[in-house]
């Protein structure tokens, strides 16, 4: 809501939205505090009773002339039970009524008077106490979901500023790695034939004639051989030889058969990646009990609280000490 442009009821700009504040019991939206005048130096409390928020602004029920002409009050961080009547009896607004209890700040003395109604209330002193914080009117409906407030859990009540209101809690999210394996073609594999040449060497045992001269006497054996023939003449004798020589022949015989097959080998890889989640963290607020509330005020701004700006007021010299 803040930041965003306020109408009114008839569509007419008023401002920007500044400041939310919320209701000290039920911490619901209550008033909103919107910057007017030409560079939106002022700063005017319209009630969020009957508003809308929509996506191009906060539209409220009352005239861009009553924002304007509203009561000056303080934007201090919080409103007093007295700032929060006077700017309902302005806008017309009713301020609650019925049957109250009784109920004061822890640490401090004195209560409102409750035997009366919201706007008739008085405020009561015991001695130097501190007067405590009037009870909300039992038939309202602040967070207008159809159940009375004094019906409903107390408890801490969250409001999202940031868009449409939800529950009382706020879930934190946060992302996780889902991983997995996906199978892809990562290539492809092929078998390819072709023809190389390369040189084989091989011993052979190969044989060849030789011409040996052999010389025999002669012998009655040989004699009719030997006398063959005239006596005295030329001749010739001639005898062939022979020799082996290595012969080559190839041929192409079957040796081995090829196939592609797969097989799958399994490996360990790191995957990194970044993911987000959301941190809850608190902005402002204190810690301490209090009994009741009385007026509105803001998350993270009135960082005393009630109690301590009761003893402060006490302790009028100062000395740390509350009482005479």
């Amino acid at each position: 809501m803040i930041g965003q442009d306020v109408y009114d009821q008839s569509g007419e700009k008023i401002g920007s939205a500044s400041e939310v504040y919320l209701d000290d019991e039920t911490g619901q939206p209550e008033w909103a505090t919107v910057r007017t005048g030409l560079f939106g130096t002022k700063e005017s409390f319209v009630p969020l009773r009957d508003a809308d928020l929509t996506n191009d602004g906060l539209r409220v029920g009352v005239t861009k002339a009553q924002v304007k002409d509203a009561p000056k009050v303080d934007t201090d961080g919080h409103l007093s039970p007295q700032e929060e009547q006077e700017l309902y009896r302005y806008y017309g607004l009713g301020y609650g009524s019925g049957t109250q209890t009784t109920t004061t700040d822890t640490g401090t003395a004195g209560t409102y008077s409750m035997d009366q109604t919201r706007g008739q209330q008085d405020l009561t002193t015991a001695g130097t106490g501190m007067a405590g914080t009037a009870g909300m009117a039992t038939d309202r409906d602040r967070d207008r979901d159809g159940v009375r407030d004094d019906l409903e859990t107390r408890g801490a009540v969250g409001h999202d500023t940031s868009g449409p209101t939800t529950d009382n809690a706020m879930t934190r999210s946060e992302e996780h790695l889902a991983v997995g394996t996906q199978s892809v073609e990562a290539g492809r594999a092929r078998l390819r034939k072709y023809v190389v040449s390369e040189n084989v060497t091989q011993t052979v045992p190969v044989s060849h004639e030789e011409v040996r001269v052999e010389r025999e006497p002669i012998t009655d054996a040989n004699y009719g051989n030997a006398m063959d023939g005239p006596a005295i003449s030329e001749e010739e004798h001639e005898v062939v030889l022979h020799a082996e020589r290595p012969v080559v022949e190839k041929e192409a015989v079957p040796v081995e058969r090829v196939r592609l097959d797969t097989q799958t080998v399994t490996e360990q890889q790191q995957v990194s990646e970044q993911v987000r989640k959301e941190e809850i963290e608190v902005d402002g607020g204190t810690t301490g009990t209090t009994t009741g509330t009385a007026g509105t005020g803001t998350t993270g701004r009135d960082e005393r609280g009630f109690v301590q700006k009761a003893k402060d007021a006490l302790d009028r010299d100062n000395d740390g000490k509350i009482g005479r």
